[in-house]
């Protein structure tokens, strides 16, 4: 899973219920044809980022078919979630 660019959102509250900053990041991802996540429209990673008193961490994810926007339902394993987060740090606007 290589990724190729991304796009960054902060979230805005205008309840004041969340505490600290929600960021989504929209990670367009490439991977080998021979991997299960493997589409030929391309496909996205959206993923809510939190920094806050808690530390930074991944929310929630969730892969996306890029030329549906249909949800694929597929979990990152551990390693692949620490390199998100990682990069997720790394990138914040």
């Amino acid at each position: 899973m290589e990724i190729i660019s991304h796009l960054v959102n902060k979230i805005n509250d205008p309840t004041g219920i969340i505490v600290g900053d929600r960021y989504e990041f929209l990670l367009d991802i490439q991977v080998e044809e021979d991997d299960e996540l493997y589409t030929e429209g391309g496909l996205e990673l959206r993923v809510i980022f939190a920094s806050d008193e808690n530390g930074e961490r991944v929310v929630q994810y969730y892969f996306t078919e890029k030329a549906s926007r249909d949800a694929l339902d597929f979990a990152l394993e551990d390693d692949e979630e620490a390199e998100i987060l990682e990069y997720c740090k790394k990138n914040l606007a």
